[in-house]
């Protein structure tokens, strides 16, 4: 499946994609291991789809739980990473030259988005335990801007003014990794 001769909407149909609410793109959980007696599940999985459309984005957000993220086809993505200790990178996640996997430790801030150039990109997120949708903690752009200032472009492109900061809480088949 290439980028340049398949589209987006045949990836979101193929794979039976609907929106992410908040983060953005297109996904689908693949995986819930069996939950625990606090109802957290032993791992899970999604698919998701990011494309180069203004405003599709993965929102920058953290998580307490490290997350492996896997490049599946498409175009590669830029993955911004803001670590607790204050390191930053800009990492290429797919082909060409890029990581076909990469795992974001548990407490950095992450966002990505299509490289430049690129139309689509198909990856998927796992996490181990697996994700609930209280996990999930969107950006204060201008706090983070503050403590990363080569990348405050970057940052402020992958926020979403106005949104809500939490992931809805939904009955599983809504929830990401």
């Amino acid at each position: 499946m290439d980028s340049r001769t398949t589209t987006a909407a045949e990836v979101a149909e193929q794979y039976g994609l609907a929106p992410l609410p908040v983060e953005g793109g297109m996904f689908r959980r693949t995986w819930a291991g069996p939950p625990d007696a606090g109802g957290r599940p032993a791992g899970s999985a999604i698919m998701v789809l990011l494309t180069d459309a203004d405003g599709d984005f993965s929102a920058l957000h953290r998580l307490p739980v490290d997350e492996v993220w896997h490049f599946y086809r498409g175009d590669p993505l830029e993955l911004l990473l803001l670590h607790p200790d204050g390191s930053d990178r800009l990492l290429r996640l797919g082909t060409p030259l890029g990581h076909p996997q990469y795992v974001v430790e548990a407490g950095t801030w992450m966002g990505a988005r299509v490289a430049a150039g690129g139309r689509w990109a198909l990856f998927g997120t796992t996490m181990a335990p697996g994700f609930l949708p209280a996990d999930y903690e969107g950006a204060d752009p201008d706090d983070l801007c503050a403590r990363h200032p080569r990348h405050a472009a970057r940052i402020r492109a992958l926020c979403r003014p106005g949104a809500p900061r939490s992931m809805p809480d939904t009955d599983g088949e809504g929830t990401r990794a």
